[in-house]
């Protein structure tokens, strides 16, 4: 049962993280785009699209810490040090992804925006990324954790 979690698991992850950090990190250049050219419809639907798959997927990603807490406690190690710091880094993406990147490309979408907010949209999406990034090497790695390579 441990592998089957364990595969939902990292599957759950590429499949909806990874579409969030894409589309996320793309957004704040199209809409840089859209603010030089406001009469691009086109732009306008790109950025649309990303806004979409950035929501979407992010409650999609749910599952993931949801599987990755099943896989942690069928393997006897939800309370190692390494899989609580990554659960924190996770609540703290998920805060980063919820508080300050979506409402942001709202903003954006739904309001003048300047390129000043699509730079502080691509620092807050950086962070997002970052956690992530931390995250995924605390995953692989597990320091401290007798399931180590």
């Amino acid at each position: 049962m441990p592998k089957i979690l364990l595969i939902v698991h990292v599957l759950a992850a590429i499949i909806a993280i990874g579409p969030v950090t894409v589309a996320a990190s793309m957004f704040p250049a199209a809409a840089r785009e859209v603010i030089a050219a406001p009469d691009d419809e086109r732009g306008r639907a790109v950025l649309l699209n990303l806004h979409r798959v950035c929501r979407v997927y992010a409650v999609v990603g749910v599952a993931v810490p949801v599987f990755g807490i099943a896989t942690a406690n069928s393997l006897g190690v939800l309370g190692d040090t390494w899989l609580i710091i990554s659960m924190l880094l996770t609540a703290g993406a998920a805060a980063v992804l919820a508080a300050l990147v979506l409402p942001r490309q709202s903003t954006i979408l739904t309001g003048p925006a300047g390129i000043a907010d699509t730079r502080r949209l691509a620092m807050y999406t950086g962070v997002f990324n970052l956690l992530w990034a931390t995250v995924t090497v605390l995953m692989i790695v597990r320091p401290g954790s007798t399931t180590s390579v």
